[in-house]
């Protein structure tokens, strides 16, 4: 169970669940320092400061005689004896940014507390730690918040801060968390990436200085992730030290690793402090995005279970949390924008026949829109296309046995728009300077409150129209040229907070609105993939990229945080749309069962034999999905290391599992080879619903199970493994 006991004497106070401790002291009575994070400890002895220093003992001094930058804080801040950045900035009415920000009271609640506009986990089986800190020349105070779970080894970590002055103050940099280490003998992982390779896994030795990752895109972005891990020495997939950092934000954001002279690490992660500031006036308060830092001693494959725990018990919501999903169907890649309402039902048609569930009309519905150029903002039915309307089209597939889906984009306005004519004011736009497009749009302002009211009447009408059971909310570029009428201009670094809160405000609305409909995130594939998102909407577009084995390797590294439940992925057609490649059928539907599954293609183009195929795959999909979305899941060959990528998925109780093995190259004359698997019951048989062959958990672990060789380029083979 979750604790968190406070030692007065000592000034300790101690996190844990039983398998993770994290450990604050008071130095003086005053500053928290960090003392411990890792595997669960029943104390720790108080001498850190005294090691730090070279005293024997620190009850003589006070720590204004003493060099913060020494210390590992809880709450640094420039400019009252550290050296290092910061994570808070607050500049003062005259001008000056000190802050001596010291320990004033704390509080232990079973109940999270809510961030007001802001995404966050659910507290359910929680206990949380409230530091609170204050500088008493100005009254600024800061709540540091710490949530450990029962079931889960994340720590839920944030920030608010006050002005409880009387004259206004302004906030430069407000970060989520800092964790200072002791040492800096880690390896950093991040993921970077562009459209269409989205999240590619880099490592790389941390060095003295600043490193880590970020973005000023107003948007968490295909560039980027909001995460970063540091492994120790020796750490693999299965063991050593991992500690990961993820924060729950969809906007601009700030990642950061220091090494300063001392070989101390300092991360620190939040909002991004350029081109940010807030204004607080006395008796107002500003809430940091959630982070979640996970300590792992299994190696990455158990930051990432920790991860995936989270995500699914305490992130994803509503009626999609551990559900099942339908198997969709979307015509984007079928038809792009040259459809009617005969050849959509003809796809659907087809695929109803092959055991999918869901149709998904794509972009092109609305307006005028017969390419990408014009339209959005009127969100109003195309009549040449639909004669009968959504509406009439819904009813169709509905009336076929099949769910309905639509695809939307409510952010962005189209200058070649009735809503742009109409309200050309409405984009974010800076002043009388030109107007920068990008994919022929511009984005709504969203700060704006007569523009979250219409984009909250329209897309809820579309949905309402359309008696949607799956909406794709797509998003298609980033902001640039920010400007606004909301704030004045010497407020005007407040705007890209602003914006995001604006979007959560109005995803929130609809998707409360419609409980029962599926929402997947998508921002031109995966470019706002992120925690802030998954806790409105239970899954994302992974990539525009759906060449299988480009797949694997974003499939591949995006489970470093997130599983495959919140990964949207689909069978292509080929030559794939974004690499030309040709990959088999069966490699393709491998690699989508590493995600959500569906498809994306136009089944009427089909053989015969490939119908059947996919009638097979839906109805195998349909049998092993808990597995495959919610199982543990283990990563076992890397697409960035060799030619050849593997995964499995096993149930909690490990009585199944599903094992995917893909190779880029085919080699003549090969011999079969042995891949170990993970995570079975030692003491077990398995039989593969395929081949009929039984093999122990224990040789399969051991030894390896017999895998084999490639038949051609990109192909796979899967294993449907069930306790005997």
């Amino acid at each position: 169970m979750a604790s968190v006991t406070f030692d007065p004497a000592a000034g300790l106070f101690h996190l844990t669940n039983g398998r993770v401790s994290y450990i604050i002291s008071l130095a003086d009575g005053k500053y928290p320092l960090h003392l411990y994070w890792g595997k669960a400890l029943r104390t720790v002895r108080d001498d850190l400061v005294c090691r730090r220093l070279g005293r024997r003992t620190h009850d003589a001094f006070t720590m204004h005689e003493t060099p913060l930058d020494r210390l590992p804080q809880e709450c640094p801040v420039f400019g009252c004896g550290d050296m290092r950045e910061g994570m808070l900035q607050v500049r003062h009415s005259d001008g000056s940014e000190a802050l001596d920000l010291t320990y004033l009271s704390h509080s232990v609640s079973d109940e999270k507390p809510a961030l007001p506009g802001l995404p966050s986990a659910r507290g359910e089986g929680s206990r949380t730690l409230t530091l609170t800190l204050r500088d008493e020349p100005t009254g600024v105070e800061v709540d540091l918040l710490y949530t450990l779970w029962d079931d889960c080894d994340a720590i839920a970590r944030s920030a608010v801060i006050r002005n409880n002055g009387k004259t206004p103050v302004t906030l430069e940099k407000a970060l989520s968390f800092c964790l200072d280490l002791e040492g800096s003998g880690y390896e950093l992982v991040t993921l970077q990436g562009a459209w269409a390779r989205e999240r590619q896994w880099t490592r790389r030795r941390l060095v003295m200085g600043d490193q880590g990752t970020g973005t000023v895109r107003g948007a968490s972005s295909q560039q980027t992730s909001p995460f970063l891990a540091l492994t120790g020495d020796g750490c693999t997939e299965d063991s050593g030290e991992c500690m990961g950092f993820a924060l729950c934000w969809s906007g601009s954001f700030f990642a950061n690793v220091h090494v300063d002279q001392f070989s101390s690490a300092r991360v620190m992660m939040g909002v991004q402090p350029f081109d940010f500031s807030w204004e607080l006036k006395g008796g107002e308060c500003f809430r940091c995005p959630e982070a979640y830092l996970v300590y792992s001693f299994e190696g990455l494959g158990g930051m990432s279970r920790a991860f995936h725990r989270l995500v699914h018990s305490h992130i994803t919501s509503g009626a999609f949390a551990r559900a099942s999903r339908p198997i969709l169907i979307n015509n984007w890649e079928a038809t792009y924008f040259d459809f009617n309402e005969e050849k959509l039902l003809s796809i659907a048609s087809c695929a109803k026949e092959a055991g999918v569930d869901l149709f998904v009309l794509d972009d092109g519905w609305f307006g005028r829109r017969d390419s990408d150029n014009c339209s959005l903002g009127d969100w109003t039915d195309d009549l040449r296309k639909l004669p009968e309307g959504l509406k009439g089209l819904s009813r169709k597939i509905h009336a076929m046995g099949m769910k309905f889906g639509l695809w939307v984009e409510p952010e962005m306005i189209s200058p070649d728009s009735d809503l742009y004519r109409s309200h050309p004011d409405w984009c974010i736009h800076s002043g009388d300077r030109i107007r920068v497009e990008n994919r022929h749009q511009l984005v709504l302002d969203m700060t704006r409150e007569d523009v979250k009211a219409y984009v909250k009447q329209a897309i809820g009408d579309a949905i309402g129209r359309a008696e949607a059971d799956y909406i794709k909310w797509d998003m298609n570029r980033n902001i640039n040229m920010i400007g606004t009428c909301t704030l004045p201009p010497e407020r005007m670094k407040e705007f890209s907070f602003r914006y995001i809160l604006g979007v959560y405000e109005v995803m929130r609305d609809i998707t409360s609105r419609f409980p029962r409909v599926l929402f997947e995130s998508c921002a031109g594939g995966g470019g706002r993939f992120d925690l802030g998102m998954m806790c409105l909407m239970p899954q994302a577009w992974t990539s525009d990229d759906t060449d299988a084995w480009m797949r694997c390797g974003i499939q591949y590294a995006t489970s470093l945080v997130f599983p495959p439940s919140c990964m949207g992925a689909h069978v292509s057609a080929v030559p794939n749309h974004q690499t030309g490649r040709v990959s088999p059928l069966s490699a393709r539907a491998a690699v989508a069962m590493g995600g959500t599954f569906g498809y994306e293609l136009d089944p009427t183009k089909l053989s015969e034999e490939e119908k059947a195929d996919i009638r097979r795959y839906n109805e195998r999909v349909r049998a092993w999905q808990d597995v495959l979305l919610y199982g543990d899941f283990l990563r076992l060959k890397s697409p960035f290391d060799s030619g050849e990528c593997a995964w499995m998925s096993v149930s909690p109780d490990r009585e199944k599992a599903v094992v995917t093995h893909v190779f880029r190259d085919g080699a003549p004359n090969a011999m079969p080879g042995l891949l170990k698997l993970r995570g079975l019951d030692p003491d077990a048989d398995y039989r593969d619903e395929d081949t009929g062959l039984v093999l122990g958990g224990d040789e399969m672990m051991l030894r390896g199970i017999p895998v084999p060789p490639a038949r051609g380029d990109y192909s796979a083979c899967q294993f449907f493994l069930r306790r005997v």
